[in-house]
C-alpha cells in the first residue's frame, strides 16, 4: 500500500491555466482519507509555489527548489542544501561570459540583474509550457506573477556571496536559443562534482548542489516517516523529477512527460491539462500498485 505520494508541479500537478484541478483535488483528498501523504516535490521555492496549493485548499509538506529545500505542512525549514560560494562565483562567471540570463534562490529571497531579462526569458519559457498562449499573453502572465513573487534586483548578485550566512540554493538559467547554448555550459558545469545539472524546460537549465535532488529529498522525507521506496509514489513530468522517478516503488510519468522520463517510469498517465495526476492516484490506490 503507498503511504507516500510525491507530485511535481509545473507540467504536472498544474493545468494550463497553472491551478490544480477539481479532479486533482478531490484524488489527493481521497489519498489523505486512505492515510496516505501528499507533497509536492518543485523546483519552485515555497513563496511560488502556495498560492496554487492555498487555492486548491491543500496544506502539505514541500521539496522545493529541487530539493535544496524541506519545509514540513506548518512551514518549518526541515534541511538546505546550499551551493558552496566559491563555486557559485565560478559558475556566474562561466553564464556571463556565454551572455545567459540566471537568477539566484537564496536563503533570503530571489535575486536577478535584470526585470527585463527576466520578463522576456519567463514569458518564452511559460510559452513553452503552454503552447496555446500567444507572447503577449505570456508576458502579461509573466508580469502579473511578479505581484506575489518578491524579486530583488541588484546590479551585480556576486556582491552578495561575502554576506554573513548567506545561502545559494539553485541558479536557474535561461537562453532563447535553448540546448544550442546551454548544452556546452551545462555539460562543462555537470563536470564539478558539486554540482547537479538539470532542466525543466527546452529553454533552461538548473544548478543545484549535487545532493539537492527531489529523488534524494523524497527519499530523506520517507526513511524520516519509515516508510519503504516501495510504498513511495512520485509523478513528474520534465528531467528535474528524473531522479525521483527512477527511486520511487511506484512511478507515473504524465502524458506530456519528456520521453526519457517516460522510458525511466513504470507506469503512464493522461496530460497536465487532462488532471493525469488525479488518474494516476485513483488508480495507485485502487488498484494497490505498491
Amino acid at each position: 500500500m503507498i503511504k507516500l505520494i510525491a507530485s511535481d508541479m509545473d507540467g504536472t500537478l498544474l493545468n494550463s491555466r497553472m491551478q490544480i484541478s477539481v479532479e486533482n483535488i478531490a484524488a489527493i483528498k481521497y489519498a489523505n482519507e486512505h492515510g496516505i501523504e501528499f507533497m509536492v516535490a518543485t523546483g519552485r521555492n515555497r513563496e511560488e509555489a502556495l498560492p496554487a496549493l492555498e487555492q486548491a485548499g491543500i496544506k502539505c509538506a514541500m521539496i522545493n527548489l529541487n530539493g535544496a529545500q524541506v519545509f514540513d505542512a506548518e512551514g518549518n525549514s526541515l534541511f538546505t542544501v546550499p551551493i558552496a560560494l566559491q563555486t557559485v562565483a565560478e559558475t556566474l562567471d562561466l553564464l556571463r561570459t556565454a551572455d545567459i540570463y540566471y537568477e539566484v534562490a537564496t536563503n533570503e529571497g530571489l535575486y536577478s540583474e535584470s526585470q527585463a531579462r527576466r520578463i522576456e526569458n519567463f514569458s518564452e519559457h511559460m510559452a513553452e509550457m503552454m503552447p496555446h498562449l500567444t507572447h503577449k499573453m505570456a508576458i502579461a502572465m509573466t508580469s502579473a506573477q511578479l505581484e506575489f513573487l518578491p524579486v530583488q534586483y541588484v546590479t551585480d548578485i556576486k556582491d552578495l556571496l561575502g554576506k554573513p550566512d548567506f545561502e545559494v540554493l539553485k541558479i536557474i538559467c535561461f537562453h532563447k536559443d535553448g540546448p544550442a547554448v546551454l548544452g556546452p555550459v551545462a555539460k562543462k558545469l555537470d563536470e564539478n562534482e558539486q554540482l547537479h545539472v538539470t532542466s525543466s524546460g527546452q529553454n533552461n537549465i538548473e544548478i543545484n548542489h549535487r545532493d539537492a535532488q527531489k529523488g534524494i529529498a523524497v527519499a530523506h522525507v520517507a526513511k524520516e516517516r519509515n516508510i519503504p521506496l516501495d510504498q513511495v509514489m512520485t509523478i513528474g513530468d520534465n528531467m528535474n523529477d528524473l531522479s525521483m522517478i527512477q527511486m520511487a516503488g511506484v512511478s507515473f510519468a504524465m502524458g506530456n512527460a519528456k520521453i526519457e522520463l517516460k522510458e525511466a517510469a513504470k507506469y503512464l498517465t493522461e496530460t497536465n491539462i487532462d488532471s493525469g495526476v488525479g488518474k494516476a492516484i485513483m488508480r495507485a490506490i485502487d488498484e494497490n500498485l505498491a
